[in-house]
């Protein structure tokens, strides 16, 4: 009983989802971690308040881009059923 070149497919779409899926996380936990740092910053020297806020504003924007550009890659993966196809046509 051999793999067909649709269940292969099949296969590696589920694996690049799953990694999609991680790749989303990452940006979270990341923002998560700069919000604590700035936190803990401001408490030990709170006149840099500003300058401390605004540099983790930015960090969490470029965060925020990425995370928007995963989401969006992976939505365009989805409707793109030609590479199916040309993968099927590949592999044959």
């Amino acid at each position: 009983m051999g793999i067909t070149n649709e269940g292969l497919i099949l296969a590696c779409s589920a694996i690049g989802a799953g990694l999609a899926l991680i790749a989303g996380i990452g940006p979270g936990i990341g923002q998560g971690i700069a919000a604590g740092y700035a936190a803990s910053a401001v408490g030990r020297n709170p006149g840099a308040k500003s300058d401390i806020t605004s540099t983790m504003l930015l960090g969490q924007a470029v965060a925020f881009g990425l995370y928007i550009y995963i989401i969006q890659e992976r939505d365009s993966r989805k409707e793109a059923k030609p590479w199916e196809e040309y993968l099927i046509w590949i592999c044959s």
